[in-house]
């Protein structure tokens, strides 16, 4: 770059960036997911940003569009001697675009170190190579957790998910969401109890996981194209439209299995449908919070059972606010044999966005300071000093005021920061191990013994 030539410091286009008050929120959250998440017993660990791009790519095509490749940038120096030593590199590397792949590569790596099921989360960040538009981000934080077992997995992990998913939301209080249930199994069966090809079946499942996004007629269409009649595109809308309460659908499926040809599978993905919502509710799901919605289906192929959407109810059109399903195959991909798993996703960072501009969720004050202990005198600093040590020692978080300013201004800095109380202490406070402590909310000022200000703070606090 040429001296004097500017440089463009803005954000690059999809990679967020957050102020003080909006990362406080991001914190928030996460400290409520880890909470409600420890609570179910999952364990936390971290896998690499970047991985083998073969591994991003062993189960299926679902993230060649939009994985980040990786290529180091070396000095001229560097790279001629690169360059004649012929050396290329023995393996291409790219960002993570998701969790679950890279954690079926952990997996893999660490087999002979881990108990089985193993439950873990995650709440790192995650790169996509998509268009970036609003409320979709290059970069993001997910928040994902999974079991995953070796040859066998009960469905009363599928159960749970609900329930985990519940309690967040409920702790974060969006409002009213509803979670969404379906088996991947009810729709396979249904498809060949049509008559429909293997091979055709994936992209059905793909089209009618679209039905919100593009209509019915649009589905239709989709369905002709792949080869499916008229009469067959037809019964599928009419499968997937099928509602009422959760037992009513359960009982709609039960009584159309008992009358359609080959049913084995999908009478299989009943079952396990059945078996998953009676653990919801003995792990105590309010009934309003899930239903069966049978064109729920996910759209990466590797979701084989159970798969689940949660929407926010009066705000459908944010789209799903967590998600996930149970996959079969996935990680026996890199080991050779069965290690069912199910696990859940939170974008976070998509969800803080959407949530933000539709004023369902506030960001937090800038600063989680609590109090400001103003500077009234440069020769009292030393006990400003130690008021801020036993206050914060007390379990208050404090701004100390170093420069010395008129005192309305500082009220306002600390206003401004969302700084609820001020510690003013001057000569005559001083001398008489008191101070005056402002409530910059309601305007009230009461003097307080230096002895007792915490104890008042935190009683104000509450």
């Amino acid at each position: 770059m040429a001296k004097g030539d500017k440089i463009n410091f803005s954000t690059p286009s999809g990679f967020p960036e957050f102020l003080p008050s909006e990362k406080r929120l991001e914190l928030h959250l996460l400290d409520i997911i880890r909470k409600v998440f420890e609570s179910y017993g999952f364990t936390p660990i971290e896998t690499p940003a970047v991985e083998r791009l073969e591994v991003l790519q062993a189960k299926g095509n679902q993230g060649d569009n939009i994985i980040y490749g990786i290529d180091p940038i070396l000095p001229p120096n560097r790279q001629a001697e690169r360059d004649k030593s012929g050396e290329t590199g023995s393996e291409s590397r790219a960002l993570k675009f998701d969790q679950t792949v890279p954690l079926a590569a952990y997996i893999a790596r660490h087999l002979n170190e881990l108990i089985f099921p193993f439950a873990r989360y995650q709440t790192d960040v995650v790169f996509r190579g998509e268009r970036a538009k609003d409320g979709r981000f290059r970069q993001f934080r997910q928040c994902d957790i999974d079991v995953v077992a070796r040859r066998q997995l009960s469905l009363l992990y599928d159960a749970q998910m609900p329930a985990i998913i519940t309690e967040i939301f409920e702790a974060i209080n969006i409002g009213d969401f509803l979670i969404r249930i379906n088996n991947r199994k009810v729709l396979t069966g249904f498809f060949k109890s049509l008559g429909i090809a293997e091979n055709q079946i994936k992209s059905c499942i793909g089209i009618v996981d679209t039905l919100e996004k593009i209509g019915e007629s649009k589905v239709k269409q989709d369905l002709k194209k792949e080869g499916i009649l008229e009469e067959q595109a037809q019964k599928i809308i009419e499968f997937i439209k099928i509602n009422g309460s959760v037992d009513e659908v359960l009982d709609k499926l039960k009584h159309l299995a008992q009358n359609l040809p080959e049913t084995e599978q999908l009478s299989l993905g009943i079952t396990e449908l059945e078996t998953v919502i009676t653990g919801v509710r003995n792990l105590g799901v309010a009934e309003n919070r899930f239903c069966i919605d049978l064109s729920i289906a996910r759209g990466l192929d590797y979701y084989t059972g159970t798969v689940y959407e949660t929407t926010l109810l009066g705000h459908e059109a944010l789209g799903s606010i967590c998600s996930g399903g149970r996959y079969e195959e996935l990680v026996g991909v890199f080991l050779g044999e069965k290690m069912p798993g199910v696990g859940i996703s939170i974008g976070l960072t998509r969800l803080i966005s959407r949530l933000l501009k539709a004023g369902i969720l506030n960001t937090l004050a800038a600063t989680p300071a609590q109090v400001m202990v103003v500077n009234m005198q440069e020769d009292l600093m030393p006990t400003y000093l130690k008021v801020s040590q036993r206050l914060r020692q007390a379990g208050i978080n404090v701004i100390t005021n170093f420069d010395k300013r008129p005192l309305g201004k500082q009220f306002q800095l600390a206003d401004k920061q969302g700084i609820q109380f001020c510690v003013i202490i001057g000569s005559e406070e001083a001398a008489g191990q008191k101070s005056s402590l402002k409530d910059l909310k309601t305007g009230e000022q009461v003097e307080v013994l230096l002895e007792n200000l915490a104890e008042e703070i935190k009683r104000r606090l509450t």
